[in-house]
Parts: structure tokens; sequence; C-alpha cells
């Protein structure tokens, strides 16, 4: 491997690629896509299917049975307990939330401890523009303060959980060295690089290696692009050696026009490209040793 394509594999395995699958995200409904999965056993299922297409890893957001969003302990034990009968997917909480005090989501991450959750490295405006409409779809701030990322750093550490540390802008990567100072991070670190939503970073090949350059040189990370995004940005970090990851919460459709029936269609699509590089998708356990995950 030459210098130029480890300074961009990083911490990543060159030969194999480890395709995470977004579920259910907490935004998206079934009016937008028949196929979001709303209950403990329909989420399952989804990730039991993504795992035969591929998927090393299975991230969820928990929903009510009528799809609301919730981040009840007792429903993300529920969705846990329902995967592990089913499946050896990696399993990877979300804990972002808008208006959800983070007591109640640190709660549910040390109560049930997945093996990896999802910590959103810094606030954003967070917003999508329609250009037909001429107006916002949605304008929020995300709001994620020091104090709220130590907090959950510090629930992670002492529940065994794995941060994943997603950033949508540059500023988020270096927002991890005073927890590093402190000790309540430690290398090797694992990065989500989200691309494509207003008020982040745009979804370009250019900006993802620039956002590789900043990562440490044993990190492991992977892209994630937004809607039409996405399969430019697999492509993308295909090639580079990084990690990608897919699923409904991010992206509807397989192709232009073609809405997927499932998560499992987007990860064959995945899992396909990473063939035609030369790389193999990689096993959940081989996704555990390659993300240091213990």
């Amino acid at each position: 491997m030459t210098d130029a394509n480890r300074d961009s594999v990083k911490g990543n395995d060159p030969d194999k690629v480890v395709i995470s699958a977004a579920l259910t995200g907490a935004l998206t409904t079934r009016d937008q896509c028949e196929a979001i999965p709303y209950t403990a056993e329909e989420i399952a299922e989804e990730a039991a299917a993504a795992r035969e297409a591929g998927a090393a890893v299975a991230h969820i957001h928990a929903r009510t049975d009528n799809g609301s969003p919730t981040y009840s302990t007792e429903r993300y034990q529920e969705i846990k307990d329902e995967v592990q009968a089913r499946t050896d997917i990696v399993i990877n909480f979300s804990t972002g939330a808008i208006h959800e005090p983070v007591e109640s989501r640190a709660e549910y991450v040390r109560e049930t401890q997945p093996e990896v959750a999802a910590l959103n490295m810094g606030s954003m405006n967070y917003a999508k523009y329609s250009e037909s409409r001429e107006d916002y779809v949605f304008d929020m701030v995300f709001e994620n303060s020091f104090s709220e990322i130590r907090e959950m750093v510090t629930t992670m550490g002492e529940a065994g959980v794995k941060p994943e540390l997603e950033c949508f802008d540059t500023g988020h990567i270096g927002n991890t060295r005073p927890l590093l100072a402190e000790g309540k991070l430690e290398h090797p670190l694992h990065f989500s690089l989200i691309m494509g939503v207003l008020g982040g970073i745009p979804a370009t090949a250019e900006n993802l290696a620039h956002q590789v350059r900043q990562l440490p040189d044993d990190a492991t990370w992977q892209v994630i692009g937004i809607s039409e995004d996405q399969w430019r940005l697999v492509g993308a970090a295909l090639s580079m050696g990084g990690n990608v990851r897919v699923g409904l919460e991010d992206n509807f459709y397989v192709s232009e026009g073609e809405m997927a029936e499932s998560n499992a269609d987007l990860v064959e699509k995945a899992a396909r490209m990473a063939r035609d590089v030369g790389r193999e998708p990689a096993t959940p356990d081989e996704a555990r040793e390659i993300m240091s995950i213990e």
C-alpha cells in the first residue's frame, strides 16, 4: 500500500469494508417510504435481512409502534433482545435528539449497553431546503454542548460502549481534543463523517478527503451520505479504503426513481459496489476487530 493510500485508509482494513445499515432514523415515516420499520420485531427483521445482504452493523433509532421517536430504556432493550435473537450483527444505538434531555439518552445507553452508540460531536444549524418549494422542509438547531458530549462519552466509557463520533463538519472532528486530553476518549477512535446535511459540510469527494485528513492516523471511519448524495460518496469512500453507511434513515432510493423495498436492498447495492472495487463486506466479527470493539 502506498503512503497516499495509507493516509486515506487510516485504521480501516483496505480489503474489508464495514457496511452499516441505518434502519429507521428519527424523522423518516411510512408516508415517505412504506418500508420504514417501527416495532421492535420489524426492526429486528430488517437487521437480520441487512446482515444477510452484507451489513455488519445495524444503526438504530427506537420507535413506538405507531412510529413516533422514543427514548424509552424499555423499548431499546426490547429492540436489542429481538435483534440478538435473530442475528449476530453489531448493534449501534443512536443518542442524537432535539429537545430530549441528555439524562434520558444516557440512561438507555447505560442500561442496555449496546456494543456501539453514536455520539454527535457538535452543534449546528440542521435543515433541509426544497428548491421546488423555495422554502425549508425543516429548519432546526441541533444542539450538542460540550457538557452534554462529555456526559454521554463518560456514560459510554463506564458502560463499555464504543462511541461512534458523528461529525457533520471539520470542527466536530477537532472537538475530540479536550476529551482525549481528559482521558474520556481513548485511541483508536471511530468516526462517522456525515455529509450533505444543510448546515454541515457539503457532500463532495474533495470534502470527504479533507475530512479524512483531519483524523488520527489509527482512526477507523465511515462515510454517511444523505439522500441523493449517498451513492457518489459510497463510491468515493470505497475507493479510499473507507467504511460506508447506507439505509432508509439516510436515503430511500436504490437508484434515481427506484425506491428501496427494504434496508437490505440498499445494503446489497453497497456490497456489490465494494466487490466491484476489490473489497469484501466484513462480517460482524471482522467489524468488531476492525473497529476495536471489546
